[in-house]
């Protein structure tokens, strides 16, 4: 059985064929460093290109999936190409989970903030436990989404209600994003690691060519809005991290 071994990330395979991915930050509720970007999408890569991997649950340690970006870490970049570096690992990592070829259950604990919640949107099956929440804080940070969200979340939960999620940030329970389909279950909190491995048992299961093959074809249909929408996040990205005012308003959020 494989292992693999990361800093911000505990990765753990089951015999059934299900990695889970689990964030590894309790102590800062699994907030957004440059490690734990990269780490994802070195994980999740990983995780694609292993063979005994057949389905993935993406999880965070401790009382919250992420809460977005680390502001006590959070660095101002002194030139665009620093700041570019940093969004792309960033898009690097919805890359990998939307476009990898295994099938994602998320496991969605307590906050999902920003970035966090963007990685929730980026599972194919996203399990919310019940006392879970989850808001944009970007735009009154100075700031842009990013993870494809500007393309995925208008097609899921509909143009104005993600217009509303984007611009306004305001603090949505599960149940809600339930009603909206940002979440595709809400469970008890403790049956929330219980279910997912039920779910992803259930895609281990399958057979492996039929399960890529469709996840490859459903993302086939919309990846060029999804590449489109990566691309122009990014720059609208850059140019906020740029904006002193930016690190103002994240050192004071």
């Amino acid at each position: 059985m494989t292992d693999f071994s990361y800093d911000t990330i505990l990765s753990s395979m089951t015999g059934d064929g299900v990695r889970t991915i689990a964030l590894n930050r309790p102590n800062s509720l699994n907030a957004m460093n440059r490690r734990l970007i990269d780490d994802v999408a070195i994980a999740f890569d990983d995780a694609n290109r292993d063979p005994q991997t057949r389905a993935i649950i993406f999880t965070g340690k401790g009382r919250a999936f992420c809460a977005g970006d680390d502001r006590h870490e959070h660095v101002h970049p002194e030139t665009e190409a620093e700041a570019r570096d940093l969004v792309d690992a960033i898009q690097r990592a919805t890359v990998a989970i939307v476009f990898g070829a295994k099938p994602v259950v998320g496991a969605i604990n307590g906050w999902a903030v920003g970035g966090g919640f963007e990685w929730a949107i980026n599972c194919d099956f996203p399990i919310w436990a019940e006392s879970a929440k989850g808001f944009f804080p970007e735009v009154s940070l100075n700031l842009f989404v990013t993870g494809a969200v500007t393309s995925l979340l208008p097609a899921i939960a509909g143009p104005l209600k993600a217009r509303e999620m984007l611009f306004l940030g305001q603090r949505y329970p599960a149940a809600e994003l339930h009603d909206c389909g940002v979440a595709w279950k809400v469970v008890p909190d403790a049956d929330l690691q219980t279910e997912a491995a039920k779910v992803a048992a259930q895609l281990a299961h399958l057979p492996t060519l039929s399960v890529r093959a469709m996840k490859r074809v459903l993302n086939q249909a919309t990846a060029g809005a999804l590449h489109r929408a990566l691309e122009q996040e990014t720059e609208a990205t850059v140019a906020g991290f740029l904006d002193p005012e930016t690190t103002r308003l994240l050192k004071q959020f």
